[in-house]
């Protein structure tokens, strides 16, 4: 179990102080996921912006503190800012330093990796994501390519990450996706995971293409709440191709985004939790992100520093029971960890 202790870590710090940003500091960053930018870091700035998924069209910034990250959502409402720091930068909230660290440059879309969403348009309506609302690109193979020679000529690329929305149907997206697949496998000596929807074939299509790790995200395990925000969609077939899925890729190479602040209790998550473990799948607890372009359509709560923690703790432990270890994973979510409090990584 953990608790927030982070009155010490409140307390104002020396310019030049070393610091590692603690579990409790990184939940209560996390539990707002936004801040405002001070005008002095404007020309040294390096956001990105997102292209899938609940925070679709915000742009954020990452910061590395000592051995953990977190990724911060720009919002001149927020009550966090990120203001300078020295050499560095510090996050501050009513003129009290949460955390100090450098910023992160992203190459695509976070540090270290080219993450790149191929179809930032969907066909769906999941109610916490506005990728539906935005109508974004659809790139060809020769852009991912482009963009990921771009990554690797800036340095420090380590993986490539896929993810795609359901431009016209999933069968036709997972073609798309492999064909972007089997060119990067022919070009760069990388690892590749890919997150897509499920389909009956999904799985075997994207292994012979050359992908090393799969994300099929269940986005709840709530039946209740996923009928509701995932109308079109099958819980019972995203678990099936998961399942299915650790049979190809092997275990802690399978992964599923578990969104948290829509309505579920913590016994519902720890039982969720305990049920794709079981598979071998690995989750993923991500905090909701609400967006303007869904207000009025779900009631989403993000979730507190002190659930976080408890959630990231229970899965630690459940994780261990079955033998699986985020810090194996080469692609996407896991490594990056700038969204969510990551077991191993940060608890």
């Amino acid at each position: 179990m953990y608790e927030l202790t982070i009155v010490k870590s409140l307390q104002p710090r020396q310019r030049h102080e070393e610091h590692t940003m603690t579990p409790e500091e990184k939940a209560y960053l996390i539990s707002i996921g936004s801040a405002s930018i001070d005008e002095a870091l404007g020309v040294g700035l390096l956001p990105t912006t997102a292209t899938a998924g609940p925070g679709a069209g915000g742009s954020s910034v990452f910061i590395r503190s000592g051995n953990r990250r977190v990724r911060l959502s720009i919002n001149p409402a927020s009550p966090l800012r990120i203001v300078p720091d020295g050499d560095a930068v510090a996050v501050i909230h009513n003129k009290k330093t949460i955390a100090r660290g450098r910023l992160e440059r992203p190459l695509c879309h976070c540090p270290e990796q080219a993450y790149i969403t191929v179809s930032e348009r969907c066909v769906f309506d999941c109610k916490f994501c506005p990728v539906p609302k935005l109508g974004g690109a659809i790139k060809d193979t020769e852009t991912v390519v482009r963009m990921v020679e771009e990554a690797a000529a800036a340095g420090s690329l380590s993986a490539i990450s896929l993810t795609s929305g359901v431009a016209g149907s999933p069968e036709q997206e997972v073609d798309r996706m492999a064909a972007v697949v089997r060119e990067l496998r022919a070009r760069f000596d990388l690892p590749i995971g890919v997150s897509v929807y499920p389909t009956a074939d999904s799985t075997a299509i994207l292994r012979a293409a050359g992908a090393d790790e799969i994300k099929y995200n269940v986005e709840t395990m709530d039946p209740t709440i996923f009928a509701r925000v995932c109308p079109g969609l099958s819980l019972p077939s995203i678990l099936d191709a998961l399942e299915g899925a650790v049979e190809v890729f092997g275990r802690n190479a399978v992964f599923s985004n578990f969104i948290i602040g829509i309505g579920e209790e913590d016994e519902m998550v720890r039982d969720g939790v305990a049920y794709l473990a079981k598979l071998g799948v690995i989750p993923i607890l991500r905090p909701i992100s609400a967006s303007p372009l869904r207000a009025g359509e779900i009631a989403v709560e993000r979730p507190s520093a002190e659930r976080l923690l408890h959630l990231a703790g229970m899965t630690r432990e459940t994780l261990e029971r079955h033998g699986l270890d985020p810090r194996r994973a080469r692609t996407m979510c896991l490594p990056c960890t700038g969204c969510d409090l990551t077991p191993f990584w940060d608890v």
